[in-house]
This record gives structure tokens, C-alpha cells and sequence, in this order.
């Protein structure tokens, strides 16, 4: 039988791998879709992502599951509990980016791009970095 020492190790490496495949993950989507957007331009689409977000959550049109996606990923953020702590420069930041663009790509595939677009509350250049971090630029 194993001790608690394995189990915690054993889950410890299993989330260092998963954050891993994700970060990978992140990285392909956005070179694959031609100019990739810089770090500097990603953070200055946090405001409208949140704002985003909340918008999405307080759609009643959205199907329910998208509104629970949205709402897990909303407690995630403000959370103190990160895959990586946010004091790590740069890379403290990438789990919250990996999530996002998994809920959002979830929820275009879920409720159309449209959601996106209709409730987006920046810039035309700004929904287009945003289309490409996530893996929807067409």
C-alpha cells in the first residue's frame, strides 16, 4: 500500500505535468495562427477580459453549462490557490491564461462565436489579440 507521501507526490507530478502539456499547448495555438501576440499586448486585454467574463456570466441567454464554466473559471482567478503562485514572474501568470482560453474556446464552441464578439467590451484590435490567444483567429 502506498504511503501519503507517494499519493502527494504522485498528484504533485501529475499537476506539474498537466501545467506542462498546457503551457505547451498555449505556446502551439498561438504560433499557429501567424503573428503571435506579445506578452505586453496580452495584459493590456485584462481589463476587457474581465470585463468579458462578467458580462458572459450574467448572460441568462448563454446555456447554463457556459454560464458554470465561466463562473468556475471567475472564483479560479480570484482565488488565492494557483497550479503556479502569481509571484512567479511570467510564468505565474500562464496557468490563468491556459484556463481562460480553454473556457473561451469552450464557449465558442458551445454558444457560437457571437457570444464572444456581442458581449466583447474593448476594441475591434483588442477582440482580434484576443481571437488569437485563444485560438479562434480564423
Amino acid at each position: 500500500m502506498a504511503s501519503w507521501w507517494q499519493v502527494l507526490g504522485g498528484v504533485v507530478l501529475a499537476l506539474v505535468v498537466l501545467w506542462v502539456v498546457l503551457l505547451v499547448v498555449l505556446h502551439r495555438l498561438g504560433r499557429a495562427h501567424g503573428d503571435p501576440v506579445r506578452l505586453r499586448d496580452a495584459l493590456r486585454l485584462v481589463p476587457d477580459v474581465i470585463r468579458l467574463l462578467r458580462r458572459l456570466l450574467a448572460d441568462t441567454t448563454l446555456p447554463r453549462g457556459v454560464r458554470i464554466r465561466v463562473g468556475l473559471l471567475c472564483l479560479y482567478l480570484v482565488s488565492p490557490v494557483d497550479l503556479v503562485p502569481d509571484v512567479v514572474p511570467v510564468v505565474g501568470f500562464a496557468d490563468d491564461v491556459v484556463l481562460i482560453a480553454w473556457v473561451l474556446r469552450s464557449v465558442v464552441r458551445r454558444a457560437g462565436e457571437g457570444a464572444i464578439e456581442r458581449h466583447w467590451p474593448g476594441t475591434d484590435d483588442g477582440l482580434r489579440a484576443l481571437k488569437q490567444l485563444t485560438g479562434l483567429a480564423g
